[in-house]
Parts: C-alpha cells; structure tokens; sequence
C-alpha cells in the first residue's frame, strides 16, 4: 500500500535504505503487472496500490500456522483486494493525492458475469486465466499459478483505468503480512476512533480516543468490517490508519534509528511487489518525490453512491463523476477552487430537457449527463420535431444557458420570456450530437453500472470539496 511504498522511497533516500534498495540488491518480489505498452503522458504518474487479503507472501509462500494465529486468520481466502487505492503525482508537483475505492463497489469487470463487487476483480480475472490456460493444454501449477495471478492483477488495473479514465504507470501490493511486521517495526502507529468498538470476526477490541496499535491489533484496525455503518467507514479507517503510518515512518526517530530501518527493510521486502520498472529505479522515483515524503499526502474516497436501506446499501458509482474527480486532483489549489465555484452555480441551475430529435430516450440520457455533472435535474419529456438544437433561457440569465450549452457541445442559446427564473429548457433537435446522443464516445457517456438516473440519484459520498486526511496529526474515525 502507500505506506510500504513510501517506505521504500523514504528508505531510499537514505544511504542506508539505498544500500538495501539499490538495483541489483535482491530481495524485492516484483510482477509485470504495467506491461511494456507506453502509457500517454497524462499530467501525472498514477501508482496503483493493492492491499491483498492473500494468506501468502511476496513471493506466492504461504504463511505458516503461527502466523496466521498471529494475524487472527486463517488459511481461508483468496487473492480479494481489500484495499484499492490510486496515486496521482501531478509533474513536478510536490504533493499528491490518494483515491481509495470501497472494496463492495459494484462494476462491470468485462468478463460477461455482470457486475462483480471491485474487490472479487483479481481473482475472477485469475480463475478466468487459469480456465482458459487449462484448454490451452497447459499442467504445469506453478506456470499456471504465476500466469493466472499476473492476469488477476491486470484485469483489477485495466478496471480501475476504465473507471478512472487514468493511465497508470505503476503498480504496488502488498499482503496481509506487510501490516503485521511494518507496524510491528517501527513500534505502532497512534490512531483515534470516536467511540469504543468490539468485533469478534476481525479481532478488533479497541477503545475510544487516540491509541496506538501495531501487529494484530494494526491489521484488525484496518479490516474490521462488522460494527461499522458501511463499508465507506472501513475506507476511512484505513485512511486514516495510512496517514498515521505515513507519519510515523517519515518521522526523525524512525529514518535515525539503525534497527528500524533494519527492521522495516526486512518487513518491506517480505510483504511488497512492485512492477518491475519501479523496482529497478526505486532511487530514480525516489527522487520524483522529494518533498512529497513529508507527508504532504491527501487521503480521499471515491465518489460513490449508496442504493438501498441503511446498513445494507449498494455501493455503486457513476464514470463521469469518478473520472472528474480524478482529473480534478491535478488542479492546483486556485484551480481547484474555481472548479468549485462553477460547480456551486450549476447546482443552482434547474434544467429541463426536452426530446424533438426522434431519438427514442435521448431527453432522459441527456438530462442524466447533466445532472452528473452538478446540474438540478428538471423533467425530461418528448417534443414535436426540430431540426436545430435550442436551449432557452429567461431574460438576462444569459450566463447560466452558456453553461449548459458549454456541457452539451455548444448548443445555442435564446432568451424566451416564458422561462422562469433559475432555469433553463433545453430542447434537443436532429442536428444534436451531443453527450447522450446515441453512438456519442466521449467518456463522458461511458459508464460500468448501468445505471440512468430516472429518479434523483442517492446523494454522493466523497468530493474534492470534503476534507482530506493527510499525514498531519492523528484524525478521529469511526
């Protein structure tokens, strides 16, 4: 997760850390998980970060009995991802910011199951693999093994590019065993939760207030599912379980402390795979982030939704939001505020969206574009036939038309008298191309849930507007 990979650019940084680290030292377990494609430059170097639930190490061993007692699990699991988190580093920037996916987010993985919870990804691309090596002729365990596992991780990659919209340019894992022997390293980490806890499945027995946990109490912090409201609280737990842990290792005392450095090198190496291209320039990289290993890291959760009754909700998303959201990381923060800004006045704009172009449900997946996009959602409905596209708006609300034909391609615009205050109607013609037409291929139409929305939509959870966790201090969480 970041924190092993922090740790490795940290180290690195170090004499130390370069002599444990350096190319040709050995000791790191990597997967050709990238690829050899050339990824086009987007701003950014994206790091993908996989927490696997796997009962093995980093090099596929699996972890014997005692230790298993000693992280308070079984030999029962699998390769599921209990932690998804992507890492944008704008270009030459000195922060970056961290998007965590909940684990029961529901998506189109592109096998032909339907929708598959995030978290199931690795391991339905390496059955699948694994199924399609087998009828190839193939015996051998460990080729299929090492080959199933890799196709496993790359579906879970090209799935969180499809949502993202984001090319990513590394890849890092850690397992089980990394929590366990990283905290035990450099003496735990504090965490503060909001009220006591108590959870039989995971281990957890915490306390309320700032604590500080290391071991198994670490990896039950982090995983404890059952006492929580939904799996979005989980998210937070390990954000904030990160940036503590981010703190703690980028601290004076652990970076000057021969046997935690020691320690935590051995931990890393035991629990971490890393693309092969990152592994062989960790010093390069590490470099790259200079600056940002003070911890000017922001924690923030994707923007999702919660469909059914509280408790039990779906987790679902929608890949316009997900991917402006992702792009928006990039902004500075002037940037940043002003795309706030504008998104404050759309959501004062109520648009109605009316269907002239013959295009059976054109009004509805158009009104669903913007309304994705931060717009009041007003009635759809169909209209007698035009050729040209119109959107009208009451006089001298010039301003808010623009915008709405700026979202729709550039629509044209007219000030009608019979338009009230505040709103907007837009009236789709045949000429109409724009996003939500049919065949229309722009992102912004792209989407893995399926989901329209006929209804208002469930309010959404996680915006660049929310307060990030960062490695400042020691956050209280539920």
């Amino acid at each position: 997760m970041l924190v092993a990979l922090l740790s490795v650019v940290v180290l690195s940084t170090t004499g130390f850390g370069w002599a444990m680290f350096r190319p040709g030292a050995g000791g790191t377990s990597t997967a050709d998980v990238i690829g050899s494609g050339l990824n086009a430059p987007d701003g950014a170097t994206d790091i993908l970060l996989i927490g696997n639930d796997s009962r093995t190490d980093a090099f596929g061993n699996p972890l014997p009995a005692d230790v298993l007692r000693e992280l308070r699990t079984t030999q029962e699991g699998g390769d599921l991802t209990d932690a998804m988190i992507l890492v944008r580093i704008p270009n030459g920037a000195q922060s970056a910011s961290a998007i965590s996916f909940p684990r029961d987010t529901l998506v189109d993985i592109g096998l032909g199951e339907g929708k598959t919870k995030l978290t199931e990804t690795m391991n339905r691309g390496k059955d699948a693999e694994r199924a399609k090596l087998q009828k190839q002729g193939i015996t051998d365990q460990k080729e299929l093994d090492e080959k199933s596992r890799l196709a496993g991780k790359q579906l879970l990659l090209k799935t969180i590019e499809n949502i993202t919209g984001v090319s990513i340019d590394h890849y890092a894992e850690v397992n089980l065993l990394g929590f366990y022997d990283i905290t035990n390293a450099i003496d735990g980490v504090e965490v503060c939760l909001n009220e006591a806890t108590k959870d039989s499945y995971s281990g957890a027995n915490f306390q309320k207030g700032v604590q500080t946990i290391s071991g198994g109490d670490a990896l039950a912090f982090v995983r404890q599912r059952h006492g929580l409201i939904n799996e979005l609280e989980r998210g937070k737990r390990q954000q904030a379980f990160m940036s503590a842990l981010a703190h703690k290792i980028m601290s004076t005392g652990t970076l000057t402390n021969p046997a935690k450095l020691t320690n935590l090198v051995n931990a890393i190496k035991k629990s971490v795979i890393l693309d092969p291209e990152l592994a062989s320039d960790i010093l390069g990289f590490a470099q790259q982030m200079q600056g940002i290993a003070g911890g000017n890291v922001q924690f923030y959760g994707a923007p999702v939704h919660l469909v059914g009754p509280s408790g039990q909700e779906d987790v679902t998303l929608r890949i316009p939001e997900v991917r402006q959201f992702a792009a928006d990381l990039l902004l500075s923060p002037t940037e940043r505020q002003q795309k706030q800004a504008a998104q404050q006045s759309r959501s004062a704009v109520s648009v109605s969206v009316y269907n002239a172009s013959g295009i059976s449900g054109l009004a509805a997946r158009v009104l669903d574009e913007l309304s994705g996009q931060g717009f009041q959602s007003g009635s759809s409905s169909n209209a007698d036939t035009m050729d040209n596209s119109v959107i009208y708006y009451a006089t001298g609300e010039e301003a808010a038309a623009k915008q709405v034909a700026d979202a729709l391609g550039g629509v044209p615009t007219e000030a009608r008298s019979d338009v009230q205050a505040g709103s907007v109607q837009v009236y789709l013609g045949k000429d109409y191309k724009g996003p939500g037409a049919q065949n229309f291929t722009s992102g912004q139409t792209v989407r893995l849930d399926g989901l329209r929305q006929a209804a208002p939509f469930p309010a959404q959870v996680g915006t660049t507007e929310e307060q990030p966790i960062t490695a400042d201090g020691v956050p209280c969480v539920n």
